[in-house]
């Protein structure tokens, strides 16, 4: 996408530089909300001085055109519903978009630990229905789909080993089979005796 200013294209005036990195800011938020790392590698690619990026950067932080908090809050709202993605992804996403550990963490925060496991066993219901082939395979790949997705291996077990207890006579013997020992270990959880 073109910002208006030629990649590393020298700038006239700081007055010029600013107003540049003003439209280059606007042009990108146009696009979707950013963090402000977003944009400053955005001004930084274009070429605009780190005090410039800075002075206007600031501003927009002032005004509330950037706000980081806001941003990490909508983000893990809308990958969560629509993804599914859990907590340990979308910190991963958060970190990559230069959301602050702090800011990223009260984020998070407003995911708690039995909605991620709702939103893990919806997301295995919905594959479990069009799985095919023997159970523990039919187990496998759907414990690796929540994995890619973030959750922790005892949510996806529990989840997948629920699911398939729900589904069939045979699902539901090979469901049993899944111990809690085993379910501890992959929790990184010492067994109960």
């Amino acid at each position: 996408m073109f910002d208006g200013v030629a990649p590393g294209a020298p700038v006239a005036s700081p007055r010029d530089e600013a107003e540049a990195a003003r439209e280059i800011c606007l042009r990108q938020l146009a696009v979707r909300p950013r963090t402000r790392a977003e944009l400053a590698a955005a001004l930084a690619r274009r070429g605009i001085s780190e005090e410039v990026a800075a002075q206007v950067l600031d501003r927009y932080d002032e005004v509330g055109i950037i706000d980081d908090a806001a941003f990490a809050r909508a983000w893990v709202t809308s990958r969560h519903t629509g993804r599914g993605l859990a907590r340990r992804a979308l910190a991963n996403e958060l970190r990559r978009r230069g959301v602050d550990g702090e800011v990223a963490s009260e984020a998070l925060g407003e995911l708690d630990e039995e909605t991620e496991a709702e939103t893990a066993r919806a997301l295995v219901d919905r594959k479990l229905r069009s799985a095919r082939g023997e159970p523990d395979a039919v187990f496998r790949r759907l414990v690796a789909m929540l994995a890619r997705k973030g959750y922790p291996p005892g949510v996806a077990i529990r989840a997948v080993r629920d699911a398939l207890a729900a589904q069939s006579a045979e699902a539901a013997e090979f469901a049993a089979q899944i111990d809690a020992d085993a379910l501890a270990d992959a929790e990184g959880e010492p067994p109960e005796r």
